[in-house]
């Protein structure tokens, strides 16, 4: 087997965490007399971190960064309490992971999620399936910056490129490619497919079971 190891995004890629997100920062911006946004447009405010979703959020006038560091703050505490509430697997993911866990593939989460609310997520709802699971500590490392992900291939005890990078938007696949992994896009995330292609993918998967026909090609999969 060619690939030894996978590095998951998380949002939009193993959860659909949108709503919960979306809930959270609207609490902030209702209790601010602010206008609040639909689901549809925070699919693009999420990606960078939850700090740049904030800025994204706020109305232009009350954007400078002292405003955005208070509201990022009652964004943490709002969402810390809720991030679970609705979040949960795509369809087929835990299939998926019972796959690569079952067949000793070396699997890990990197997220630009602040790296508390990446392990709580995590290991709520996949205890036990990923080591290392990393998330956003200083912003200057954030994707698409590859110096966590090379850090994971060590960890992991892999070279870069005998790993999966998987993950819903241009900005995975610009780590991947940075970080010399394979950059695979998944369909069913928060950004187009156009995107994804455009920004180094070189498959995007329409549904989890996909992936394991780039690990295992002659393998035969029904899940339709």
């Amino acid at each position: 087997m060619k690939f030894k190891g996978i590095i998951f995004d998380l949002d939009g890629t193993l959860v659909n965490s949108l709503e919960d997100i979306a809930d959270a920062m609207n609490s902030i911006l209702q209790n601010l007399n602010y206008p609040t946004h639909s689901y549809e447009t925070y699919q693009y405010f999420i990606g960078s971190g939850l700090r740049n979703l904030v800025s994204k959020s706020l109305p232009s006038p009350h954007n400078d960064d002292k405003h955005i560091d208070h509201c990022y703050q009652l964004m943490i505490e709002e969402y810390s309490t809720n991030c679970t509430r609705k979040t949960k697997p795509y369809d087929g993911i835990n299939e998926l992971l019972d796959y690569l866990v079952s067949n000793n593939i070396k699997l890990s989460v990197f997220s630009n999620k602040s790296d508390e609310l990446t392990k709580k997520i995590t290991n709520e709802l996949f205890p036990d399936c990923f080591d290392p699971i990393v998330g956003l500590t200083v912003e200057a490392l954030k994707k698409p910056n590859p110096s966590e992900a090379i850090e994971i291939s060590k960890k992991l005890g892999l070279k870069t490129e005998e790993i999966i990078f998987v993950g819903d938007s241009g900005i995975d696949m610009q780590t991947a490619t940075n970080a010399n992994m394979h950059a695979v896009g998944v369909s069913w995330g928060y950004r187009p497919e156009d995107e994804l292609i455009a920004q180094g993918a070189k498959h995007v998967l329409h549904h989890p079971l996909d992936l394991i026909q780039i690990l295992q090609p002659d393998e035969i999969i029904a899940h339709r």
